[in-house]
């Protein structure tokens, strides 16, 4: 099993990445009220799941959910610093699952996995697949999705 690295900004480039490498980023979140209910009222999501308490406590889960495009978004976010801090681009992202629910005062942290580095026909970058993961403080997986990323060569924007 690879290590897992601990990354600072300054090793993202394309060259630092190579298949199996994981990464447990350094950040965790807790969702609070306001990701929940600012964003997904932005984003005109009415589910009673987000918003209905009295609904909400009649359920197995007893209390609102936090919207799975907020734990996404959150999820990339404490990724981004060591995954895309060295972006160009970001490709696509797919296989996207939400895999446990989200409360408010949840808090999230993120992992990663490079799951393919390949050139991109161009020298000044590549392309890096990652597998994004966020748990919850109860190391419960809540969310998995993989994600395409054009990232700086440090050959061509690096110090020299």
């Amino acid at each position: 099993m690879t290590r897992i690295a601990e990354l600072t900004g300054n090793d993202n480039y394309f060259e630092d990445f190579h298949v199996g490498q994981r990464m447990r980023h350094a950040r965790g979140k807790t969702v609070d009220v306001t990701e929940n209910v600012l964003i997904t009222n932005m984003v005109m999501n009415t589910a009673h799941a987000h918003f209905n308490a009295d609904v909400m406590a009649g359920t197995r889960f007893r209390e609102r959910l936090s919207f799975g495009g907020v734990n996404l978004s959150l999820a990339i976010g404490l990724a981004s610093q060591d995954t895309s801090e060295n972006a160009l681009a970001d490709l696509g992202m797919d296989k996207i699952r939400l895999r446990a629910p989200v409360v408010h005062g949840d808090t999230l942290y993120a992992f990663s996995e490079v799951l393919e580095v390949r050139d991109a026909e161009r020298p000044d970058a590549g392309v890096v697949r990652f597998l994004h993961c966020a748990v919850n403080q109860r190391d419960e997986i809540v969310f998995e999705g993989e994600r395409m990323v054009l990232v700086k060569r440090r050959s061509h924007w690096g110090d020299k």
